[in-house]
This record gives structure tokens, C-alpha cells and sequence, in this order.
């Protein structure tokens, strides 16, 4: 009997995924720090830099490579916090609304399964990330040096404008991640089940390592579609972050006056730098999660999970 073997859909099981989670974002995304610091940068001034590498080469004069991962702090709590919130509620939504559906439904209709429980997912998983992703771009971004520690940043942006100043980007946030999420699950599912079936065999005809692989294939090109679809929002959440507000400007109004200010070019700007950046963080985070399940026993993420 296999003592590691963790009950299908069992509260342990969402614990192991939340667990996976943690790992699979907040690793990842702290991982590529030194590129999105030059992508949130070049996003708030086109001029600063002529591209990731002279970014990263005047950066690293001017401040080392403490310098390139200005911002890992945050970064690390943040996404640590959205990774457990994200994977956890997604296989409990994705469980939840498969036994509502029937399994008749929920199979013929999966991937409306996949895109509804993701958005639940990442609803949730965005009000424990706001506050760190308000502070990172913040310690990215400022033409002067924000804070030298996470816990400076924190407390000068909790001092001068209170809660408000850490969620005022969560409606662009949202705008973001839900289509984000919602293309990274629903897309790597019916990846994986794609490959499987050009492979000609069933997925537990395969290795772990195999499988693995899938899955890191799968998160790759799951990642390109994400960075594309939720690109325009990215922006925008960098800008924010960074604008003060005029006296008695809503979000939404500053949101509008932003997006004219940037035009239809603007938005787009950073595209290329998101796609390497998003498509390498898509593939290491289904890797890093399915590892993680299958070292407790559990079967990787997708093409026919074996009810236990």
C-alpha cells in the first residue's frame, strides 16, 4: 500500500494543491523578477530603456544585481499568497461544479468547468495579492527609490493612504488575472488533453516523468495565450500604480484618462518581453505543481484525473 497515496478531493488533497500553489507562483514569479522589473518599467516610461538588455545593463551599473530584483519581496509574499489561493480554490470550484453539473455535463461541457472555476479561483485569489502587487510596482517603478525593505514599503504606503492605497489597482487587477487564469487553466487542460490524443495513447500509459513533461509543454503554450489576452490590463495595473490621482478622481476616471494618455500602441507596449516571460512562467508553474502532486501520489493535473 502506498503510504504517500493522498485521497482524491479529500481536504488534504486541497491542502497539497494550495501547497503546490505556493511553490508553483511564488518561486516562479520571483524567479523572473530582474524581467518584469524591466517590463513594469518600460510600460510606466517608453524611453527609459531601449530594451530588456540595456535595461538590465544600466540597472546593474547603477545598483548591482540587488538592483535587478528590486521588488522581490513583495513579488514573493504576493504571489505565494495568490498560487495557494489560485490552484486550492481551482480544484475545489472545478470538483464543486462538476457535481452540480452531473458527470454527464460536466464532461461534455469541461471546459466551461475549467473557465468558471478559474474565474472563481482568481477572484479570491487577487484580494491576498493586491496589496503586495500595489507595493512591488511601486519599489519598481518610482523614479526615486520607494523603500529599502518590503516591510518600509508596506508601512510608508499604509501610513500615507491607508488600506485604500494597496487595493485602489484591484479592479484592474481583476481585469488582468481573471482572463488571465481563466486562459491559463482552461487552455492548459485542453492542451494536455490534446497531446495525449496525438500521442495515441492514454495518459497513465505513461511515466511520471513523461506526464511531467506534458505538462510543462502544456504550461508553455497555455502561457503565450495568457500573456496575450490579459497584456492590455497589465499595463494598465503599472500605470496605476504609479499615477497619483487628481483631487476627487475616481479609479475608473483615472483608468480612462490612462488608457487615452497611452493610445492602442501604448497598451501593447512590452508584449514580447510578457510572452518569454508569461510562457517560461506558465510551463515551470504546471511543472512545479504537478511535481508536487506526484510526490505525494497524487496524478498530474489533466486528460483524465482517476477518481479515487
Amino acid at each position: 500500500m502506498d503510504k504517500k497515496a493522498i485521497e482524491l478531493y479529500s481536504p488534504k488533497y486541497y491542502y497539497t494543491c494550495a501547497f503546490g500553489g505556493v511553490l508553483a507562483c511564488g518561486l516562479t514569479h520571483t524567479f523572473v523578477t530582474p524581467l518584469d522589473l524591466v517590463k513594469c518599467r518600460r510600460q510606466v516610461d517608453a524611453k527609459l530603456y531601449k530594451g530588456n538588455f540595456d535595461g538590465w545593463s544600466k540597472i546593474y551599473r547603477g545598483e548591482g544585481i540587488r538592483g535587478l530584483y528590486t521588488g522581490w519581496g513583495p513579488t514573493f509574499i504576493g504571489y505565494s499568497f495568490q498560487g495557494a489561493a489560485k490552484y486550492g480554490f481551482y480544484e475545489l470550484f472545478k470538483k464543486k461544479y462538476s457535481d452540480i453539473a452531473g458527470e454527464e455535463a460536466a464532461h461534455k461541457y469541461r471546459t466551461i468547468i475549467y473557465l468558471s472555476a478559474s474565474a472563481s479561483a482568481e477572484v479570491l485569489a487577487d484580494i491576498a495579492l493586491c496589496p503586495w502587487e500595489a507595493l512591488k510596482v511601486r519599489m519598481q517603478t518610482s523614479t526615486e527609490p520607494f523603500a529599502k525593505s518590503t516591510s518600509e514599503g508596506f508601512n510608508k504606503i499604509l501610513k500615507q493612504e491607508g488600506l485604500s492605497g494597496f487595493y485602489k489597482g484591484l479592479s484592474p487587477l481583476w481585469a488582468r488575472q481573471v482572463p488571465y487564469t481563466m486562459m491559463k487553466f482552461a487552455s492548459f487542460e485542453k492542451t494536455v488533453e490534446f497531446i495525449y490524443s496525438s500521442l495515441g495513447k492514454p495518459k497513465q500509459d505513461y511515466n511520471k516523468l513523461e506526464q511531467l513533461g506534458v505538462s510543462f509543454l502544456g504550461g508553455y503554450i497555455a502561457g503565450v495565450f495568457c500573456a496575450i489576452v490579459s497584456h492590455p490590463a497589465d499595463t494598465l495595473v503599472s500605470k496605476l500604480n504609479n499615477v497619483k490621482k487628481a483631487e476627487g478622481e475616481s479609479t475608473g476616471a483615472l483608468s480612462l484618462r490612462l488608457m487615452k494618455e497611452l493610445g492602442f500602441k501604448g497598451i501593447w507596449r512590452g508584449l514580447g518581453t510578457r510572452v518569454f516571460m508569461i510562457g517560461t512562467l506558465t510551463a515551470l508553474q504546471w511543472l512545479i505543481y504537478d511535481y508536487v502532486k506526484v510526490s505525494t501520489g497524487l496524478p498530474t493535473t489533466g486528460a483524465g484525473e482517476k477518481k479515487k
